[in-house]
């Protein structure tokens, strides 16, 4: 006869166990999904993340001119700051000289022994010769008085100058701490946008660097290849020699990279390049978009001329610079050198004419 085995009774403690175990793997599921570590993201397509990089690159410019600004405001605020420094050192150096000069009457003074006047005249030698002295120590008395009077104002200049100081220089460092904040909002806009282009293929990248892929992209790409052997055209149609110097040291610049912040030679940002261009026919134009578009007179787009510079988005975040027939020479962002580009490619906010 078979024997038959009793089934071992389950325990409380590891039913408890086993659920507690189910109960924990379970969150472990829930919190995985939470936080999106446990599923891929979603595959964008080509377009969605052409869009995607798209708005993080005009989200980076409005945060480059941004910084391009306060840049400047610091860049004034250091110099501001070294003319008081300088300024408050000189007037040290005056009121050092006018305190010898007090400590030497005080000295006379002293080796004199302070006699009276009468007894001083009595017992010279040579009365006359001490009146012609006494008349002189009277000036020199009033020189002393004139000197402590000096020494006076020189130490309130002094002190306003140290309080002007303080306050430029708590200026500063609040500039410096605001450029920080746009330099780490630029760099991460740019840090997202390159991971985003690192899941196109290389093809895919190409395109994207060209335009959006389209013939008119194709054919503006084509242009800008044509026009840096010929920029005759743009030049000759430039309402003076100034903007017919800047569209063509624009011109010159094809190729070249674009870098935030940069004013050239080499590289560039979209205004550091209207800048420079302008900078090289002798105008000085301001640093950033929102400044450039009021450094001239205004222009409708039926009216651009080769020259003109025209900006771009509500904010005024993107510049280019005119060259004739419906075309711009721009530094478009961090995955496209300096172009030859359609002004329809973004939205049109304004003109200006420099000169």
């Amino acid at each position: 006869m078979a024997a038959h085995r009793k089934p071992r009774p389950r325990s409380a403690h590891g039913t408890r166990a086993r659920t507690a175990a189910t109960i924990a793997l379970a969150g472990a599921a829930t919190a995985t999904g939470l936080d999106g570590t446990g599923h891929a993201e979603p595959q964008l397509t080509p377009a969605q993340v052409k869009a995607k990089v798209d708005k993080l690159y005009q989200e980076a410019e409005v945060a480059t001119e941004k910084y391009n600004g306060v840049r400047e405001e610091t860049r004034a605020a250091q110099k501001r700051l070294g003319s008081l420094q300088d300024e408050a050192a000189r007037k040290e150096d005056r009121l050092n000289s006018a305190r010898d000069a007090l400590g030497s009457y005080a000295a006379a003074q002293y080796r004199d022994g302070g006699l009276d006047p009468a007894l001083q005249l009595a017992l010279s030698d040579d009365p006359d010769r001490y009146l012609d002295g006494a008349a002189f120590a009277e000036r020199a008395g009033d020189r002393q008085a004139a000197a402590v009077t000096r020494v006076r104002r020189q130490l309130r200049e002094i002190e306003q100058l140290r309080g002007a100081t303080r306050v430029e220089l708590a200026s500063l460092q609040s500039r410096q701490a605001e450029l920080n904040r746009h330099k780490k909002t630029v760099t991460g806009k740019l840090d997202e946008a390159r991971q985003l282009l690192s899941r196109l293929t290389a093809e895919e990248r190409a395109r994207f660097a060209q335009g959006d892929g389209t013939d008119r992209a194709s054919r503006a790409s084509t242009a800008g290849r044509d026009a840096l052997q010929a920029p005759g055209s743009a030049t000759a149609a430039a309402p003076n020699s100034r903007a017919a110097a800047a569209v063509s040291y624009a011109y010159q610049k094809l190729g070249s990279p674009y870098v935030w912040g940069a004013t050239g030679p080499d590289a560039f940002d979209c205004s550091g390049l209207m800048q420079a261009a302008y900078r090289s026919a002798g105008v000085a134009l301001p640093r950033t978009t929102y400044a450039q578009i009021d450094a001239g007179r205004r222009v409708s787009r039926s009216e651009l001329a080769p020259g003109d510079l025209v900006f771009f988005y509500s904010g005024i975040s993107h510049v280019g610079l005119y060259v004739g027939n419906g075309q711009m020479i721009h530094a478009p962002n961090p995955s496209a050198p300096v172009r030859l580009a359609p002004i329809d490619q973004m939205p049109f906010a304004g003109a200006t004419r420099v000169v």
